[in-house]
């Protein structure tokens, strides 16, 4: 993927999460202007401004070739820790669609599609758990 395409997927994935958070509900401040991190054209995690401390990541969102999907950020703030929180639910949250059943508190999907997308999902959260322990993949 050369610059220019890079750039127009990265600028079509901010439109995607910022899009997703408004129909969520979600209350934040900015998304972040190009992702915290990103493997185009698979993956981008965006740091999601929080209301209550401006200036401070409270969010992380992901893109790409996956759900869209956010988590609240932790202790860590690193976009590192946001990509094994959503991985994780998303590991939690696979066995439970296969059987048709609902994650608590959690959905992704309608539930019609739950048994069909579940081993996605699963793929998709061991991707993200690989690319989360790879240190080659994060620098500082």
């Amino acid at each position: 993927m050369d610059d220019i395409d890079e750039e127009l997927w990265c600028n079509e994935q901010r439109s995607v999460v910022t899009e997703y958070l408004a129909r969520q509900g979600l209350p934040h401040g900015d998304v972040g202007e190009w992702p915290a991190w990103h493997f185009a054209p698979y993956v981008a995690m965006w740091a999601i401004e929080s209301v209550t401390k401006p200036g401070w990541v409270g969010w992380w969102a992901i893109s790409g070739d996956l759900p869209t999907d956010y988590a609240s950020c932790g202790a860590e703030r690193h976009p590192r820790a946001g990509m094994r929180a959503i991985a994780e639910r998303w590991q939690e949250a696979a066995p439970l669609m296969a059987e048709g059943r609902p994650a608590p508190g959690y959905s992704i999907g309608s539930p019609e599609n739950w048994v069909m997308l579940a081993p996605l999902l699963a793929t998709r959260a061991d991707m993200l758990l690989s690319f989360a322990f790879d240190d080659a993949l994060w620098t500082d």
